[in-house]
């Protein structure tokens, strides 16, 4: 118990931990929320306690919309270290791996425009910067799907080679398994960019505040998962995930 405790504590002293931690009480709190507002014609206090939670995981997503206010430099940081992606063996990995960080790094100034809009601060209509974002933020997730796809399939040739020794076999498989738990997350945030895209493409404004919670609450768990493990040190040190 005390060591869970001293855990929970370093993970929230850190910034890229503590925001980890409010993502997946904001999707886990939309989930138990949608999920008793459903129940709205059975039980009443079901209906209240679900509003209730609705209302403060929508306050959770405010608070992590302002603290990505300061989250530009650091991307710009990380963005500038990896360059064009030299150090990399694969020209595909590498050149998706530029055009990711490019959609990363355009979507903090729209996402901090939109907003500005929203708190009056400036005179501009936020839906179309909440759109780039949006559209952004799924073309990232994106790319981040194909990249792990492109790796997933050299570490495979990589797995079928003879000569490779028992150690390095067994981390080409942990390599692998980090892999499909970033492609499960990228879809379950790339299912939630595309409904939060305008009415009319695919599956937009169809899901209910449950689903959006739980595909939430799933991606979150997997990036504590990753962080835990180590293997989710690349996106903990350039961003917090949007939204």
């Amino acid at each position: 118990m005390q060591r869970c405790l001293e855990s929970l504590v370093q993970l929230l002293e850190s910034y890229r931990g503590r925001d980890k931690v409010i993502r997946t009480v904001c999707y886990g709190s939309q989930l138990v929320g949608g999920v008793l507002s459903r129940r709205a014609e059975a039980d009443v206090r079901s209906q209240r306690l679900g509003k209730s939670l609705l209302l403060f995981s929508a306050q959770l997503s405010h608070c992590r919309t302002v603290l990505r206010l300061f989250d530009d430099l650091s991307m710009l940081a990380y963005s500038h270290s990896y360059g064009f992606g030299n150090g990399e063996e694969d020209a595909a990995v590498r050149w998706i791996s530029v055009l990711n960080n490019v959609a990363d790094q355009l979507y903090y100034p729209c996402e901090h425009i939109a907003w500005a809009a929203d708190a009056e601060l400036i005179r501009v209509k936020s839906d179309k910067w909440w759109l780039f974002s949006t559209v952004l933020w799924g073309t990232s997730l994106l790319l981040g799907i194909l990249r792990s796809l492109r790796v997933l399939l050299l570490l495979r040739k990589k797995l079928k080679k003879r000569h490779e020794g028992r150690n390095s076999r067994s981390q080409l498989r942990r390599q692998m398994r980090g892999e499909l738990l970033s492609i499960l997350s990228s879809m379950a945030d790339l299912s939630n960019a595309i409904h939060w895209m305008p009415p009319g493409f695919l599956w937009a404004g169809r899901f209910p505040n449950w689903l959006v919670g739980l595909m939430g609450t799933t991606s979150s768990l997997i990036g504590l998962i990753q962080m835990n493990a180590g293997s989710g040190d690349q996106s903990d040190t350039t961003q917090s995930s949007p939204e």
